[in-house]
């Protein structure tokens, strides 16, 4: 057992040292200055902008999907669950060459939706790369949660009329709220963080495309250390209120167990 703790104090050391090493870098000219940057207020804006809509596009696509999967019956259903681990084991950055080259103005996609090559490069871009990503995380959390509904639930409201949708809407998702909204914290969170896929998709142009992934990226590169300081700080406090508001999910979900 001793043995064991070795690496994990490793591992605990890494972590705390990475984030004590960026709140060292907080000093009050840093956060003057930053709260009166124009491009920091833009990323922040497009990011919380950006990443809410995806978390409602996710929800709208990744939660009947996994239903889907779960209560359905249909030929290649093994295949197709298969094909949806693709975008969780995938880089970014190929993530985005993809896509890119899916819905460009070369792309398949360009015939039946010539509009979708002119939003690649703006923030429609931002949104599409980082609903597939949040897709990818939300449908594996859903998949589980309606694997753990008792089927017994879901005979007996069909047995009173109920239709699928219904049971679903009525039935199912109140049964596993908890679990879906655990996983969406999840989905938002890589969302928001969300860097390879956006890059490739919408670019990096500042006051346009400027995520604060984005800032973190164009700051650095350009050599202003403390803006790019600052994004990076403002990623992990919503990346530590984001952890709170899960943990807090899973400690009313534990509660409710017993």
């Amino acid at each position: 057992m001793k043995w064991a703790l070795l690496p994990l104090l490793l591992l605990l050391t890494l972590i705390v040292g990475s984030l004590m090493a960026l709140l060292f870098q907080v000093t009050p000219s840093l956060l003057g200055q930053l709260f009166t940057e124009p491009e920091f207020h833009f990323a922040v804006m497009m990011s919380l902008a950006t990443s809410l809509t995806s978390l409602v596009l996710a929800f709208l696509i990744a939660v009947p999907a996994a239903w889907a999967m779960v209560r359905g019956n249909f030929p290649g259903k093994r295949i197709a669950d298969a094909l949806l681990d693709i975008p969780l084991v995938t880089p970014p950055l190929v993530i985005g060459i993809g896509l890119l080259l899916l819905l460009g103005s070369q792309g398949p996609l360009s015939g039946l939706f010539p509009q979708l090559s002119r939003w690649l490069f703006s923030p429609v871009g931002v949104i599409i790369a980082q609903t597939y990503v949040a897709c990818a995380v939300l449908y594996r959390a859903a998949q589980g949660a309606f694997s753990s509904v008792d089927p017994a639930y879901v005979r007996t409201a069909m047995n009173l009329g109920l239709t699928p949708g219904k049971t679903l809407l009525l039935v199912e998702i109140p049964l596993c709220l908890q679990s879906l909204l655990s996983g969406g914290i999840l989905a938002y969170s890589r969302a928001l963080g969300e860097f390879g896929a956006t890059l490739m998709l919408a670019g990096a142009t500042r006051f346009k495309t400027e995520t604060l992934p984005m800032a973190v990226y164009l700051n650095i590169a350009s050599g202003d250390f403390s803006l790019a300081l600052g994004c990076a700080l403002i990623l992990m406090a919503l990346a530590i209120v984001l952890l709170f508001a899960l943990h807090r999910l899973k400690r009313r979900a534990s509660h409710a167990a017993y």
